[in-house]
């Protein structure tokens, strides 16, 4: 029961995303919304990590049930993708570079950034 309440929240939150996304007057997804404002209940302590534990576990549990829908829309395209199987395989080594690229220097550039503001906290001898 407590599971089917915490699965409650969660839907609200989806919700309210959904109604915020409808009235902004530029396309936003609705899905970042909501995660924004579960985040924003759980900095603001109006909701507790522990209280959605259950629901957490449980789905993370059931993830593969999650990509199902978008494993059968994956061979409804099976014509379109052995068309342009190779483009997307590129792409995909493409983009997966640049990623690993722009992670590499934006640590880089915190890490630097830490160590500056470290050294300049530190009193004088």
């Amino acid at each position: 029961m407590k599971i089917i309440g915490q699965i409650g929240i969660l839907l609200g939150v989806c919700l309210v995303g959904e109604g915020i996304s409808y009235l902004l007057p530029f396309p936003f997804p609705a899905s970042v919304i909501a995660m924004l404002l579960l985040l924003g209940l759980m900095v603001w302590k109006i909701l507790r990590p522990e209280q959605m534990e259950e629901t957490a576990g449980f789905l993370t549990k059931n993830m593969s049930l999650l990509f199902m829908p978008v494993s059968v829309g994956i061979l409804e395209s099976l014509d379109i993708i052995r068309q342009s199987g190779l483009q997307i395989v590129v792409i995909c080594i493409v983009s997966t570079f640049l990623t690993f690229t722009a992670t590499a220097f934006t640590v880089g550039w915190l890490m630097k950034l830490q160590e500056k503001i470290g050294k300049g906290d530190k009193p004088n001898d």
